[in-house]
């Protein structure tokens, strides 16, 4: 018996780069570090926004500021 039932694929994760701006000010720290924490604080701005599609990479570059900005590093 067939069954009728669509398989649901998984949403693939965008994985960002970090921007040429912050590769150049933060030259001295290892770039999986940076990328953590700027992941992370994407994450947190999708999820007060509720996960809209088409706001990743204005969410990303968001947070990769606001790390720039509270390291001092802008």
């Amino acid at each position: 018996m067939a069954s009728n039932v669509k398989s649901r694929k998984t949403p693939q994760k965008k994985k960002f780069a970090l921007s040429d701006k912050f590769k150049k000010n933060t030259e001295h720290i290892p770039n999986q570090d940076y990328h953590e924490m700027i992941s992370q604080a994407a994450y947190y701005k999708a999820e007060q926004r509720g996960f809209i599609p088409g706001f990743e990479e204005e969410d990303w570059l968001e947070a990769e500021n606001e790390i720039l900005s509270m390291l001092n590093l802008q």
